[in-house]
């Protein structure tokens, strides 16, 4: 079981003083949350993706030792900090970014919500994105496409093809057809081979399944001898490329389709989340995304978030609104709390943990529904594989909080 899931590396993997590392065709990659990539070419290069912006100055460094050309591209493969950050190090009198059509968009909600992705992804990251975003320079774009976009420079020809089911909806793969080289960027999520993330924790539109099922394939059909993601090193060898995008679009149709016959079936989301899982030929891993979390987002694009399930899916009161008045029936908090015990031992700790909610809503510092849902949580964190990433930094971060909240204030 490792200590620390695979996107945790991945976060810190920019650090440092580096050198730009060499990946064969005169293509050079510099490490970072999102790598950046220099294409050298006779008449200009092409930079693909610019990292981080609190290592853009490392990251145009790196790749400034490699070659002396001048930039003629900037490719963005989506429009994430982590790929955009470092444009302005980059960009020259003459320079062409490109990007696919949906970047403003993209941006715009991003920007726009700025504030509430901030908070989120600190909630959750905290402990491995030391660093702050106290800037977000926008990049000017000069070039946009719908579907495809081609060029040639110093003979060696790139085709750029929209792939919106990636994590983005301005999502786009880099074809270098010469080379049989495809950049996909973050189309598969920063870990390949495991299952994508159709809805992330810390919150963006959900990706369309069929969209990425199509994305995956388009790649499939290009057939790739090399493929470089955003994330990691290199995938070599057109077979392994192959067998590998194949086995997760098949995981993900497999998903899809039993979530449809699912749903025309009438089992409720919960139990399909609880009952689909991937075959053993299929059971790929779920680093970033997760069985269940696919489920519920493949659900909620087709038929949404009201469920037929209760009225007051319609309105503005939740059920918590009168957890209150049901602990106060129940004789307070106290027999709430026992019952939420009980249910840990019987290893339910979301029962418990439901229980200890029910429980603070009528008496928010009851030292006993706060141990509850700490040890509850405690008992989530230890039964995980620590497998997926933002499950593990959810659970660690509501550890620490309630951990605070029992201990009560540092004397």
């Amino acid at each position: 079981m490792a200590d620390q899931p695979e996107n945790a590396l991945i976060i810190r993997a920019g650090d440092g003083v580096q050198d730009a590392v060499a990946l064969g065709h005169d293509i050079y990659m510099s490490r970072d949350i999102s790598n950046a990539y220099r294409v050298v070419t006779p008449a200009g290069d092409v930079i693909i993706n610019t990292g981080m912006v609190w290592h853009e100055h490392e990251n145009a460094r790196r790749l400034g030792a490699v070659s002396a050309n001048p930039i003629a591209k900037i490719i963005f493969t989506q429009s994430h900090d982590d790929h955009i950050g470092g444009w302005r190090s980059f960009n020259q009198p003459g320079t062409e970014t490109i990007a696919q059509a949906n970047f403003a968009h993209v941006r715009g909600y991003w920007t726009g919500l700025g504030e509430a992705m901030t908070r989120r992804s600190r909630h959750l990251w905290a402990r491995d994105q030391q660093q702050e975003m106290t800037e977000r320079p926008e990049p000017a774009i000069s070039t946009t496409f719908h579907d495809t976009h081609s060029f040639e420079l110093g003979g060696r020809r790139f085709e750029l093809l929209a792939t919106p089911g990636g994590e983005t909806l301005d999502s786009l793969v880099v074809w270098m057809p010469q080379d049989r080289v495809v950049f996909t960027g973050n189309l598969t999520g920063p870990l390949f081979g495991h299952v994508p993330n159709l809805y992330t924790l810390r919150g963006d539109k959900i990706r369309y399944v069929q969209w990425w099922l199509d994305g995956v394939q388009r790649v499939i059909d290009l057939e790739p001898e090399v493929l470089i993601t955003g994330h990691g090193d290199p995938i070599r060898g057109g077979a392994e490329i192959r067998r590998q995008l194949s086995r997760i679009r098949d995981a993900v149709q497999h998903l899809k389709d039993r979530t449809f016959e699912g749903m025309n079936a009438g089992v409720d989301l919960w139990t399909l989340m609880g009952q689909i899982k991937l075959p053993p030929e299929l059971d790929v891993g779920q680093g970033h995304g997760k069985v269940p979390w696919i489920i519920r987002a493949i659900w909620e694009e087709h038929l949404g978030w009201f469920r037929f399930e209760s009225t007051t899916e319609l309105y503005n009161v939740p059920l918590g609104a009168v957890s209150a008045d049901l602990v106060e029936l129940a004789g307070g908090p106290a027999p709430v709390v026992a019952r939420g015990r009980q249910k840990l031992a019987e290893n339910r700790p979301l029962e418990a943990i439901h229980l200890a909610e029910a429980a603070l809503a009528k008496a928010p510092a009851d030292p006993g529904a706060l141990s509850l849902k700490l040890a509850a949580t405690e008992q989530l964190l230890a039964s995980s594989t620590r497998e997926n990433f933002s499950e593990v930094r959810w659970l660690e971060s509501e550890v620490r909080r309630l951990r605070a909240a029992v201990e009560g204030p540092a004397q």
